[in-house]
């Protein structure tokens, strides 16, 4: 069986009040239409394709990196009219499943059952995801006959008053035949209230055919919400976000509040990880068995092994944290950097394209940029690495058992040797030799007599 998933995403969305296409809009940090294409592919589809209208120049932009075949829609005349710009690039031997850009919940597990349903049968049938709500408003019904069998979709607007009390209603998801589906959509009429072609009414045309609809539930609720302005925006990323806390939860991390917490990418776990509120984990995560993340951290593209401590306020990005290493609070690493095990880095310290060997410490109120520090050094308050020289950025290496004094500059490119302690206010220009005490400053004096300048009277 060769199935072709066809996503439509070519609305405005007026109700989202902002020039961006309706299904570039973020949630969990991807755009609603990357979700529906990630799922949408983890079906191993023959071909997934996308019908684009509104921003297209955008959307094509924005994800060029899909491997999908895109399908512009010209003029937006109904989703009946979206699937079918899409079915020249399908043959009839196909099977179609219809998606929404607008969708992004929609689970892998739905919709196999969904294909499975319809496609068990040696003769041609209709899949139909629909789902029982107590509030059915704004939904079009589904209408069964007598022996419990789908005869149609009402869309509301054109629905009777007995027909809206129906509580099954349509999700919009379906999978055809190829061969069939394309009949069915060319023979479709627009004489509703909106003058749209509806791709529900395909739904009546297999009825007529006498070709059977088989429907199935998702387990969610969830699953078929879609995303009309910023407020379902925001339930959506809620609903997402209390769903991946539910999972790791079940892999045994401990959440200080499951509501409090946003994953924006991958996050992979290992045993007793805790962690506390309002934290943020962007792109590819990995924490090791142990770890603590303290309150109000951001972690982007980060692996942080066994047993460390991150405390509150600190961001990470792009960086290898060693185990057992204690950083922050308030503290910032900064793509490229390296820290080996048991590693302390302190309050307000930024690190950049720095690697840190095994016991050292940077403490307090320090910048090391560009830097390689080998083990057990002690890095003083205050001090920095200049390595831009305002074209160029240079190397700091200090060596192994270093003591680096308080408020020192380390102008690069620059060695201090192993076992070496630089003074405390002291500029570093030339290599500082391994086992000796360099210091530059100038020697202490007072000037008897002095006088703080005084502000001229006006």
């Amino acid at each position: 069986m060769k199935l072709s998933v066809v996503i439509l995403a070519a609305g405005q969305g007026t109700r989202m009040r902002s020039q961006m296409p309706k299904v570039l809009h973020p949630l969990a940090g991807r755009p609603l239409l990357e979700h529906v294409i990630a799922t949408a592919q983890r079906l191993q589809p023959y071909q997934v394709h996308v019908v684009y209208g509104h921003g297209g120049d955008q959307v094509l932009r924005t994800l060029q990196h899909c491997a999908v075949q895109w399908v512009e829609q010209r003029e937006r005349l109904g989703t009946g009219h979206a699937v079918a710009q899409a079915m020249p690039n399908v043959a009839d031997d196909e099977w179609v499943l219809v998606l929404y850009g607008d969708v992004p919940l929609i689970t892998e597990a739905t919709l196999r059952a969904l294909v499975e349903r319809a496609t068990a049968s040696p003769d041609a049938s209709l899949g139909l995801l629909t789902a029982i709500l107590d509030q059915p408003k704004g939904y079009g019904r589904i209408v069964r006959d007598a022996h419990d069998q789908v005869t149609s979709i009402v869309e509301e607007k054109d629905a009777t008053a007995e027909q809206k009390r129906i509580r099954e209603v349509n999700t919009g998801v379906i999978v055809a035949p190829a061969l069939q589906l394309r009949r069915w959509l060319s023979a479709l009429q627009n004489n509703n209230a909106q003058g749209e072609y509806y791709l529900t009414d395909v739904i009546a045309k297999a009825v007529d055919d006498n070709i059977p609809v088989h429907t199935v539930y998702p387990a969610d609720e969830a699953e078929f919400l879609g995303v009309n302005d910023k407020m379902q925006l925001a339930e959506l990323e809620r609903q997402y976000q209390r769903q991946q806390a539910d999972f790791l939860m079940s892999q045994g991390v401990t959440l200080s509040d499951p509501d409090r917490f946003d994953v924006r990418g991958e996050l992979y776990v290992g045993r007793d990880v805790v962690i506390d509120i309002n934290c943020v984990f962007e792109g590819k995560v990995s924490l090791g068995d142990n770890v603590t993340i303290g309150p109000f951290c951001v972690v982007r593209d980060s692996v942080i092994a066994h047993g460390t401590q991150i405390k509150s306020h600190c961001v990470i990005e792009e960086t290898h944290v060693g185990e057992h290493n204690i950083i922050g609070p308030f503290a910032r690493l900064r793509p490229g950097t390296v820290l080996a095990n048991e590693v302390h880095v302190g309050n307000f310290v930024e690190l950049k394209k720095a690697v840190v060997d095994q016991g050292s410490k940077i403490n307090h109120l320090s910048y090391i940029g560009d830097a390689t520090i080998g083990k057990r050094v002690n890095v003083g308050a205050g001090t920095i690495t200049c390595n831009y020289d305002g074209a160029n950025k240079h190397q700091t290496v200090i060596g192994d058992d270093a003591f680096i004094g308080s408020n020192s500059q380390l102008v690069a490119p620059v060695t201090v040797g192993a076992g070496a302690t630089i003074g405390a206010g002291s500029t570093i220009s030339r290599d500082a030799p391994e086992g000796q005490l360099t210091l530059s400053r100038m020697p202490q004096k007072s000037i008897a007599g002095w006088k703080r300048p005084s502000k001229k009277s006006q």
